[in-house]
């Protein structure tokens, strides 16, 4: 396993590992912002996410429900409803990707222009 040392939570048995790559994850961030502020049902998240297909939301859900980010709570009604809340590890995340999101509305602009101005550095025939 891994320790503390430096590039450790690279090392393919660490456990930190299998975290980053969770939360790496495109739509990982998304998801649980998106359950941020209390349980939410799977269509109403489909609207707050935008973008992501409906499959992959589920995709994503069952992943975060797996390693125990998230809870999903069905309940016995007709027709059916299930909701989706984030567990108490998922609402850790919360205040780091609230950190994530104000960096990039701080820098957003100068990424993008970053990835502009290298586009047309490497622009073909210019």
């Amino acid at each position: 396993m891994c320790g503390f040392g430096t590039g450790d939570v690279f090392l393919a048995d660490c456990p930190a590992r299998l975290a980053v790559e969770l939360i790496a994850d495109k739509w990982t961030v998304v998801v649980l912002s998106g359950l941020s502020g209390g349980p939410v049902r799977h269509g109403e998240l489909v609207g707050l996410i935008g973008g992501i297909s409906r499959k992959m939301l589920t995709q994503t859900l069952r992943r975060l429900e797996a390693h125990g980010l998230i809870r999903r709570h069905a309940y016995a009604e007709v027709p059916p409803r299930v909701e989706y809340e984030l567990t108490p590890l998922g609402a850790t995340l919360i205040d780091p990707i609230h950190t994530l999101t104000e960096w990039a509305w701080a820098n957003g602009d100068a990424v993008l222009d970053a990835l502009d101005a290298h586009a047309e550095a490497v622009a073909p025939g210019d």
